[in-house]
């Protein structure tokens, strides 16, 4: 497999010189956790007691790792990136909200990026994450089998609406919607909803796809029942594989409760897992759909080599290749230029709003061996290549 992943001239044409030095200069200063440290705390410190800090933030972090403050101003970044082949996965990354009516106002902009991909080829995707539409408790609740209140239950039966809301829509439009995956002790309720969703619009092509984090042991396992009950119920299983992003809460909250942790025992055991996970959806693309959300470039190869193995089409539509906006960016133009399905996470949403997701990019760039110190290294290629 030729090692595509070098050609920093196509990975980084998009970006000017001035972009170029910026995102030098933002992954040099993640390489260093206490800059890191320091940084995270001073802008919340700036944000909470209103310090004019909003237009630095812009105009360096927000604007590397954002496409803007609502969807119209992402339409640069989305057209710039389909014209090099990438399609963009619109994400409105605020958090933790509680309460009904931010609820509401999250259903309502995933229902306007649906309609707005309708219109536009270069977003044939869209995104959410369950505790964007419902409590965090009600789900840890729900698949603890607890029983709800009566006013939870109407809780739970809106969170139910909203998704069927949200889908029904994608159903509709023909637009993709990946589900996102949170912490262990809340996924059984979404499983069993991201299911349910599945086995209304998943008749023929696949609409709905649930997410699997692979540093847990146990996902394969599901993904094969999933599977199997999609075989017998006549729907197909869409299924988005990541690494996975709550590692040391996973297993800080296993310790302090006394049950086994559901992480991987170590990095080998996830990496395993995911490639095992990978090779298996390939294998099985009658009755599953795969996104493959991905930094990794082993993994990448991987993907590609049995792509190869399997004879399966580099524009197979039940096969794409997906990274986060103002990273690896490597990876997905050059998958894209060699004529695979990519897209990329784009976040967007008010700066002050979207600070939490920034800072954890940052502080999952300072603890991801090797990601960032790879970033600059092709950064700096790129520089010195525009030099000569």
């Amino acid at each position: 497999m030729p090692k595509i992943f070098e050609n920093t001239e196509v990975a980084f044409s998009l970006k000017s010189d001035s972009e170029l030095e910026r995102a030098y200069f933002l992954f040099k200063m993640i390489s260093y956790e206490p800059l890191v440290k320091i940084g995270t705390a001073a802008t919340n410190f700036a944000l909470k007691t209103n310090l004019p800090v909003e237009g630095l933030i812009r105009s360096t972090v927000f604007d590397h790792f954002c496409g803007g403050v609502n969807e119209e101003d992402c339409l640069p970044v989305i057209d710039g990136m389909y014209a090099k082949n990438v399609s963009s996965v619109l994400d409105f990354s605020v958090e933790g909200k509680e309460i009904e009516s931010h609820f509401d106002a999250a259903m309502q902009k995933t229902l306007k990026i649906i309609n707005f991909a309708d219109e536009k080829k270069s977003m044939p995707i869209a995104v959410f994450k369950p505790t964007g539409f419902g409590r965090f408790h009600l789900y840890q609740k729900r698949g603890e089998g607890t029983a709800f209140t009566p006013e939870e239950q109407e809780e739970w039966n809106r969170v139910v609406a909203r998704f069927d809301t949200v889908c029904k829509l994608a159903k509709e439009k023909d637009v993709e919607i990946l589900i996102d995956a949170e912490e262990s002790w809340m996924q059984d309720a979404a499983d069993e909803l991201c299911e349910a969703m599945m086995r209304k619009y998943n008749t023929g092509i696949p609409i709905v796809y649930n997410t699997l984090q692979l540093y847990r042991w146990d996902r394969l396992d599901y993904l094969k029942q999933l599977q199997a009950r999609g075989k017998k119920e006549g729907f197909t299983v869409g299924i988005k594989i990541v690494r996975g992003a709550y590692m040391e809460k996973e297993r800080e909250r296993a310790q302090e409760k006394g049950y086994e942790s559901p992480i991987c025992a170590t990095k080998e055991a996830t990496d395993l897992n995911f490639d095992e996970t990978l090779d298996y959806i390939l294998k099985n693309l009658d009755t599953i759909s795969l996104f493959i959300g991905t930094h990794n470039e082993r993994s990448s190869y991987l993907a590609m080599a049995r792509m190869e193995d399997l004879k399966i089409q580099k524009s197979d539509n039940r096969v794409w290749f997906g990274q986060l906006y103002g990273m690896s960016d490597h990876i997905s133009f050059n998958l894209a230029a060699h004529g695979y399905n990519v897209a990329k996470y784009v976040p967007f949403g008010p700066v002050k709003e979207v600070m939490p997701y920034l800072i954890r990019r940052a502080e999952e760039n300072t603890s991801v061996a090797g990601q960032t110190s790879r970033e600059l290294m092709l950064l700096k290629t790129e520089k010195q290549r525009r030099k000569l």
